[in-house]
């Protein structure tokens, strides 16, 4: 979250809508004398498709990764670790 002061907001207002349309910031927060007066934020909401697949690439999930679900299940029961 961004907090911009009135003055600035007021010029560069289209660069704000940029980065909240783009997606670059969720909310941008306007102050006035130091204090938030108001909220920028996209009138819909963010697209799901440009969220999915992010990570595309960056690891790979190895075969056997439920081989250890009942440690943990059990770590997070109370149990310890074996």
């Amino acid at each position: 979250m961004q907090t911009v002061n009135m003055l600035e907001a007021k010029s560069t207002l289209s660069r704000l809508v940029d980065l909240i349309e783009q997606g670059m910031e969720r909310e941008i927060v306007i102050a006035r004398n130091g204090r938030p007066a108001a909220r920028l934020v996209s009138i819909n909401p963010f697209p799901v498709q440009n969220r999915l697949g992010i990570a595309k690439g960056q690891f790979v999930v190895p075969d056997n990764i439920d081989a250890h679900n009942a440690e943990v299940a059990s770590l997070f029961q109370g149990g310890t670790s074996a």
